[in-house]
């Protein structure tokens, strides 16, 4: 019973993941945003694999959905910089959500909160991330016209920031869409909590 376990949560990762790389490259632009700041559903999988078998499971899915998109999709001058900032972008997301649920309880409200937390965790990391290593990474690598620190500044303040907001509550929308559906299968794998002695 527990191999069989075991191979249906290896299962379930498998096709999480693949269904969120195939998300990740069903990627648009969003209006009024530079063209490179692009919207995509691939962390909802993400979220789905975290609430049903825990943290690790959601670190698994973005970890494969980026490494395929490396492998099938490198950037021009073959460093992975657009992944990794994929990846840490999908676990400030989801991992608020996931620890909060299972952790605490998978209510609804509990669902909300963590998703509140995980939106602004991503946007306000993220633009800290891309003023000091992300931007400096892409003019470094890929050759980037040269920003000075207040054009750097402008960029995160009026693109990233609201991009990376607008980014997280679709697919937070989304996800609480689905989320009725979800939540029989996501109790079902809720860890048991132990009764204490008295």
């Amino acid at each position: 019973m527990q191999k069989e376990n075991r191979l249906y949560r290896l299962v379930a990762l498998a096709m999480l993941a693949a269904v969120s790389y195939v998300l990740m490259l069903l990627n648009f632009p969003l209006p009024a945003f530079p063209p490179y700041l692009k919207m995509d559903f691939s962390d909802i999988p993400a979220l789905i694999g975290a609430l049903l078998f825990g943290p690790a499971a959601g670190i698994i899915i973005e970890a494969v959905k980026n490494l395929l998109h490396y492998v099938t999709q490198p950037g021009p001058a073959g460093v992975p910089i657009g992944e990794l900032a994929n990846f840490v972008a999908g676990l400030l997301l989801i991992l608020p959500v996931a620890l909060l649920a299972r952790r605490i309880g998978s209510s609804k409200k509990r669902v909300i909160a963590g998703i509140l937390a995980g939106v602004v965790l991503m946007a306000v990391v993220m633009s800290i991330l891309n003023y000091f290593v992300l931007l400096p990474a892409y003019m470094w690598f890929l050759h980037f016209p040269h920003m000075t620190s207040d054009a750097m500044v402008k960029l995160v303040t009026v693109a990233i920031l609201p991009f990376n907001l607008i980014k997280g509550a679709l697919t937070g929308v989304v996800f609480l869409v689905l989320y009725p559906k979800l939540k029989p299968l996501i109790q079902r794998y809720q860890p048991k909590k132990k009764l204490r002695a008295v």
